[in-house]
């Protein structure tokens, strides 16, 4: 039958993330719901409208968790509770929780609830997270079950997506606020991305929605183990139907699926569309299509985390992994099968553990890791590897920087991790198991199996693993009647070895697509059949010796061979099916006789001869000689019967007296006596022939029997030898299929990355050459065809076979250069036709940063080169013009100190360029030019991009005395990003005279 297999993990709690059985699930039934409410950025509105529009009488606890500064007084109470009429608490360590009523996370406190109770511990932080939602919602899910709620809106990260997945495992009911309504959507949309959220809907409908359900009985009413069954024939017949959708739309059978875990999923998607009766839930999914695999993935329970049960991974390092690696040849790999892997977590966890533990090794052995899960969504997230920071909140610091590879969004496991896992999807009950297996872990699977389904799964186990393996399941799983297969080897962490056993557990497994092999048995090479003229030449020897009696040929079987003379007197056809038995056609008289007789010369292996025998013909009795002589001819054993007449006896009425004396009566009498006492003698030797080929057949019989039965025995044997090798070849058909399917997606990933890398090459206008290590060209783009002559065939060709246009003579040097010293190269070059490139050479790096050549890429300059060129022609037309022009210019920065002056002003105030650049303007000379007016005017240019002109300034000069100058400024354009301001001075002291 086909059952999924794939909910690896149930819900998990905040300290050992066991899971609650299902006594403990009932107890919770008793309890009211509690709503957890997780947000961060923009929580603070969420919560409010939230609280708006909820009713105070819902029988709901809610229980508010904010994300708040460590260091930081909150008055999120106080602030929420003048929206809400219902009582608002800041949480205090141990305090119970109520119906009707808001309780508050406090600062710096990480908050669980526990039997009713909110307890605070001190903040802890996980790789510099602290995933305050996730905490409180996982120990939610693991107190209320099916009556936890989890609520997640606005916030800023991803907190709170392992606690929506662990409460809907646990049975309860998930909200997140939806796009376009929250301020900041990180956190609700990574609760949304994991598939777990029942309803997405803004924080007004949220609270009505919570309304809603509040009333609905699996919410508010307690139920007993009994009412969680459906008993009525109705109810029966629906949850058939139920079944009978899954397994057709599907392919998966939930039959002996744990009923209790199924009925409570089928009870929890009864909720979300306000359906109370199992029949009215039956006829929604088959009006629905769409609602038979929502419950099919409700039903496949996804909860796993990294290095969960951390003593158990500690276990198999220390326990576990020296055994295995102990026999381990370097070509021998180590095998591990991850039964119900879920999103990957555990997988990776045992392959991150094992890195870890080989590490140590001297020798190096290879990783094989199957991972399997019935769920095919599960499996591609999986193999993809990407992880939120909440989902890796568990793992340490080192094991983040070594194992995993941060991306957007989170973190990815490495590529060395990944490649010693192969994910595949699998019905673990109907599919081939895996073969020679030295570890398989099937962690809390088992809890949702029935019975029948727990009976064929473990002897599936047992098989796969070699006579070292071991196998280990979760905390709260055992092998149950099964301890003749599996020995305990930790109780704590639930490690079992592998039995030996005598006789071959039976296994039911999936029937092969492929025809049984019939093996024809070859057909017995017969005994040779003696020939015709070797019969009959030795025939006629003994005849000839014998006087030439009638007789016959025939082998140990009596089957007559040939007929010698005339055998009709003693030989005769006998009615019915056609048959040459020498019995069969002999006169009645004869028939003992000749199987006496036969007998006899069998055992003795020498000639029997009966005398006297009496045949009746007619009214005349014939005397009988019968000779039987064995004789061996072509390896076969074959017997001569010669049968000789004597003088006929008339025959006698009884009681006739014929008239003869009574001398000769008497000699009659002794004569018949002597008959009587003859045949008696006759018959008494047929009866110990007779018995004495019972006693032979009996014992014949016995060792057919004893053969028989040892053939029996090596037939089943064989038999058993012919289905172990079957059981072999479909596991190893399924690992196959396993690898094969490895491949084809990873040829997929290579097809659509040659295809990204194909349309990148395609539409970048760049040229840009890549060379392997022996300077073959490997890929290019259009661009570079023109500069280098190529054409697509000319990858794989020798870069020096190829005429190319760039003026670089020792362009092969260059990049063997680089591919040796890893150095990079750049310089400007030009081609025969006087363009300009900017050449750059770097090394080419694989995936796992091997250097395997190198790549060319030619930025175009030629523009640039050309701009650049007009720029220092106009740089110095304007420099010549500054130099000749007769008035003292400056050029002053933002800070107005000098940057350059022309001749004039050196010329007429006597300075020198070393005395002036980079000067304050206000420190020239004797601080000639530091007037508060002219400061202010110089400011207000840069300020509000004014200028002045004719200004005057009247100023005693060192080395020229007492002169009047006239100034005009302006700011200039921006060269090289940076303003400047020109100062024109003119000297008007003569002007000024005459006037």
């Amino acid at each position: 039958m086909n059952l999924r297999r794939s909910s690896k993990k149930s819900q998990p709690n905040t300290s050992d993330g066991k899971v609650p059985s299902e006594n403990q699930q009932d107890n919770q039934d008793k309890l009211f719901p509690v709503v957890g409410i997780g947000a961060s950025a923009g929580g603070l509105e969420a919560f409010t409208q939230l609280l708006n529009y909820l009713p105070t009488n819902t029988g709901m606890a809610f229980v508010i968790v904010q994300h708040i500064p460590a260091n930081e007084e909150s008055a999120l109470s106080l602030i929420l509770g003048r929206a809400t009429r219902m009582p608002v608490h800041d949480v205090q360590d141990g305090m119970a929780v109520a119906p009707n009523q808001v309780y508050v996370i406090p600062p710096n406190a990480g908050m669980t609830i526990a039997q009713g109770v909110l307890k605070l511990t001190p903040r802890s932080r996980a790789n510099g997270v602290f995933m305050s939602v996730d905490t409180f919602l996982l120990s939610l899910a693991q107190e209320r079950g099916n009556k936890a709620i989890g609520v997640i809106l606005s916030g800023g990260d991803s907190d709170g997506a392992r606690g929506i997945e662990a409460i809907k495992a646990a049975g309860g009911v998930t909200f997140a606020q939806c796009d376009g309504t929250a301020q900041v959507d990180s956190m609700p949309n990574t609760a949304i991305a994991t598939g777990q959220v029942d309803f997405i809907l803004p924080p007004d409908k949220i609270a009505q929605k919570l309304a809603d359900i509040s009333s609905h009985p699996y919410i508010a009413k307690p139920k007993t183990e009994s009412e969680a069954r459906p008993t009525s024939p109705a109810s029966q017949d629906a949850l058939a139907i139920i079944f009978d959708l899954l397994r057709k739309g599907t392919g998966v059978d939930f039959t002996y699926y744990k009923q209790t875990t199924l009925n409570r999923r089928i009870q929890r998607r009864m909720l979300l569309y306000k359906l109370e009766q199992l029949e009215d839930y039956a006829r929604y999914v088959q009006s629905n299509p769409a609602e038979v695999m929502a419950l099919y993935h409700d039903a496949l329970i996804h909860v796993t985390s990294f290095f969960r049960d951390p003593e158990s991974f500690e276990a198999l390092k220390s326990l576990v992994f020296p055994v295995i690696f102990k026999d381990k040849s370097p070509g021998t790999p180590i095998r591990i099968w991850v039964a119900g892997c879920s999103t990957g977590e555990e997988a990776y966890s045992i392959a991150i553990c094992l890195l870890e533990f080989l590490a140590d090794q001297v020798a190096r052995v290879p990783i094989q890791i199957y991972a399997t899960d019935i769920s095919e969504t599960v499996i591609e997230h999986a193999r993809n590897g990407i992880y939120t920071p909440s989902q890796v909140a568990n793992v340490s610091p080192e094991r983040l920087y070594r194992f995993f590879v941060q991306v957007e969004g989170g973190y990815q496991i490495s590529k060395s991790v990944r490649e010693v896992c192969v994910f595949a999807r699998q019905n673990l009950i109907g599919d081939p198991p895996f073969s020679r297996l030295d570890l398989i872990t099937c962690r809390n699977v088992l809890i949702y199996l029935g019975t029948p389904l727990q009976k064929k799964l473990l002897p599936i186990f047992h098989y796969g693993l070699k006579s070292t393996g071991f196998l280990m399941l979760g905390t709260s799983e055992t092998v149950g009647d099964f301890s003749d297969l599996f020995t305990l080897h930790d109780k704590k962490n639930k490690i079992y070895a592998k039995k030996l056993t005598a006789t071959r557990p039976n296994i039911e497994l999936t029937a092969s697509p492929y025809s049984p092999i019939i093996i024809h048995p070859q057909p017995l090479v017969s005994e040779q059949n003696p020939s015709d003229v070797e019969l009959q030449r030795e025939a006629d020897r003994i005849v000839l010796n014998q006087y030439a009696p009638a007789g016959v040929v025939v082998d140990t079987n009596l089957e007559i061979l040939q007929f010698r003379g005339q055998t009709s007197p003693y030989l005769e056809p006998a009615p019915g099916k056609a048959s040459l038995n020498l019995l069969k056609m002999a006169k009645e008289e004869l028939r003992r006789e000749l199987q006496t007789a036969i007998y006899q010369a069998k055992q003795q292996k020498l000639p029997i001869k009966r005398e006297g025998l009496q045949v009746r013909h007619g009214d005349s009795i014939r005397q009988i000689t019968i000779n039987v002589i064995p004789f061996q001819i072509a390896a076969q054993e074959c017997f001569l019967v010669l049968f000789e007449d004597a003088p006929l006896i008339p025959a006698l009425p009884q009681g006739t007296n014929d008239g003869s004396s009574p001398s000769k009566r008497k000699t009659r009498e002794a004569t018949e006596i002597a008959r009587l006492q003859q045949e008696l003698a006759t018959t008494r030797e047929h009866l110990q022939s007779i018995i004495e080929e019972q006693q032979a057949t009996n014992q014949d019989l016995r060792a057919a029997n004893e053969e028989i039965l040892s053939s029996n025995e090596e037939l089943q044997s064989t038999n058993e030898e012919l289905e172990t090798a079957k059981e072999e070849i479909q596991a190893a058909n399924e690992e196959l299929n396993t690898v094969n399917e490895e491949l084809r997606r990873r040829t997929l990933e290579a097809t659509q990355v040659s295809n990204d890398l194909q349309n990148l090459l395609s539409s970048i206008n760049i040229p840009i050459l890549m060379l392997g290590g022996d300077l073959q060209i490997r890929q290019f783009t259009p661009s570079v065809e023109r500069i280098f002559n190529l054409i697509s065939s000319d990858v794989g060709r020798p870069l020096s076979d190829i005429n190319h246009k760039l003026n670089v003579p020792n362009l092969e040097q260059q990049i063997l250069e680089v591919i040796r010293t890893l150095n990079l190269k750049a310089q400007e070059i030009q081609d025969r036709d006087g363009h300009w490139y900017d050449m750059r050479i770097r090394p080419y790096r694989t995936i796992d940063n091997k250097i395997d050549g190198a790549v060319l890429v030619l930025v175009d300059i030629d523009n640039l080169k050309h701009s650049n060129t007009q720029l220092m022609e106009a740089r110095d037309y304007a420099e010549a013009i500054v130099e000749t022009v007769r008035e003292p210019l400056l050029v002053l920065n933002l800070d107005l100190r000098v940057i350059t002056a022309n001749r004039s002003f050196y010329n007429t105030f006597h300075v020198r360029p070393v005395e002036t650049e980079q000067h304050l303007i206000f420190e020239l000379g004797n601080g000639q030019w530091n007037i508060p007016e002219l400061r202010s005017l110089l400011e207000e240019i840069l300020a509000s991009n004014t200028q002045f002109q004719d200004f005057e300034v009247e100023h005693d000069f060192d080395q020229i005395g007492r002169k009047i100058m006239r100034l005009n400024a302006r700011k200039m354009p921006m060269i090289d990003n940076t303003q400047m301001i020109l100062l024109a001075i003119e000297d008007i002291t003569e002007l000024q005279m005459r006037s």
